[in-house]
């Protein structure tokens, strides 16, 4: 928040400094990723870089880290696709997995060794594993249910959503693709994403927030977030539209978001300001979707209601960026009357 301030001229880099240098040592062990340790200080400081010589030590050093940290992670996932094994949120997901690194790699080191795996590694993912009972399923099928719904998905599940399931990876493919950035397999790869979107989406536009092995989640009015929601999915099925030049799934992605955003009913599911669960998300994804829109006063047009609506809502409890003051301010500030171009601050939420 301070760094997109400072760029802004609406803060300054002594704040931001001071901010940075009171962060105490970074993990770099397996649970690192692009919220925790040294690769998410490294997202963060090459934010608060742009184009400048700022901490120029300080990245080389922490991408170094990266570089190792991601090599680990790659061999360790090709180990347990090689032996028929699940998948985990913490092997593949945006928030603790490789989709996540990806998400910096892709803005910071496109060309590198490890970016490249990353892809290779995602393609792999999209084919059928055989799993422990030798069943083919799903290669990003999980054992383990959805972090706060632990009953829910008895047998394991193949989660939807941009957060924790293969709306991440399809969004990264498809911005690589955009980048000029791809791999053997790389369109095949997100097609099958997209054909197995396409089997589960219900008629109105909306797609459960996963699968499991007794079928999809109950297809109740659920909160239109940026997380497991159809924004989130509307961006990534927008996105893949673009790099495939497939303009009917673009238009699709379209026409789903705008749906969402004319049912009073589904808004009403959003309680909060948060980027993750809440309007704050919602108005990113917005703006970034209009930004690729066939019609972009169509969503331009949505935001000073949506903005009205995240005013009102109560505020964050917490500080924190996904859930809390510093990611709805964020998104307030973006879209507010007369503002400027923002940073790319929501890269690390896979919108662009």
């Amino acid at each position: 928040m301070h760094i997109e301030r400072a760029h802004r001229d609406a803060g300054d880099w002594h704040t931001v400094h001071r901010h940075l240098a009171a962060i105490g040592p970074l993990i770099d062990g397996d649970d690192a990723s692009l919220y925790l340790g040294a690769p998410a200080m490294a997202y963060v400081l090459h934010l608060a870089a742009a184009d400048t010589n700022r901490y120029a030590n300080a990245l080389r050093t922490l991408y170094g880290l990266v570089a190792a940290h991601t090599r680990r992670r790659l061999a360790a996932a090709h180990a347990r696709i090689d032996q028929g094994g699940y998948t985990t949120f913490a092997e593949y997901d945006l928030f603790r997995g490789l989709t996540g690194i990806g998400a910096l790699l892709l803005h910071r080191r496109p060309g590198s060794i490890e970016m490249k795996g990353i892809l290779e590694y995602l393609v792999r993912l999209t084919e059928p594993v055989s799993g422990p009972s030798g069943r083919p399923v799903l290669g990003w099928w999980t054992d383990h249910a959805p972090s706060t719904h632990t009953a829910a998905t008895p047998g394991g599940h193949a989660n939807v959503g941009m957060a924790h399931g293969i709306a991440g990876p399809l969004t990264l493919l498809a911005l690589a693709k955009r980048r000029g950035v791809t791999v053997a397999g790389h369109e095949e790869a997100m097609y099958r994403i997209c054909h197995w979107l396409d089997r589960i989406r219900y008629f109105d536009y909306r797609w459960p927030r996963w699968i499991s092995a007794e079928g999809p989640a109950p297809a109740i009015p659920t909160a239109p977030s940026w997380c497991y929601g159809t924004p989130g999915l509307a961006r990534a099925q927008q996105l893949a539209g673009i790099a495939l030049n497939d303009e009917k799934r673009k238009r699709m992605a379209e026409r789903a978001l705008l749906h969402c955003l004319s049912d009073p009913q589904q808004l009403d599911e959003i309680t909060e300001r948060g980027l993750c669960h809440g309007f704050g998300g919602l108005l990113r994804t917005v703006q970034r979707v209009a930004q690729d829109a066939q019609t972009p006063h169509l969503f331009t047009d949505q935001l000073p209601p949506l903005r009205q609506r995240c005013l009102t809502a109560p505020p964050p409890q917490e500080s924190g960026f996904l859930q809390g003051t510093a990611g709805a301010a964020l998104a307030l500030q973006c879209c507010a009357p007369g503002a400027g171009p923002a940073g790319d601050w929501d890269a690390c939420l896979l919108l662009a």
